[in-house]
């Protein structure tokens, strides 16, 4: 259960946007999109190297820069 705290005469919007951000760092939307389609074990891993490899892909051109 997320808990935001308001502060007396804060703005509601205010409030509603620390509310949306706490939501989204608790990862519920991402993991109920995954969890509309099985993915194979064998493609999450593809897909897992493919970042890996991007990342020090990434990584080596920030040091050669």
């Amino acid at each position: 259960m997320i808990i935001v705290p308001i502060k007396e005469g804060e703005n509601i919007e205010r409030a509603l946007k620390k509310f949306k951000r706490k939501f989204e760092k608790t990862g519920a939307v991402r993991e109920m999109r995954a969890r509309k389609t099985f993915v194979k074990k064998s493609v999450k891993r593809r897909d897992e190297r493919k970042r890996a490899i991007y990342r020090q892909e990434m990584q080596r051109m920030e040091e050669s820069l």
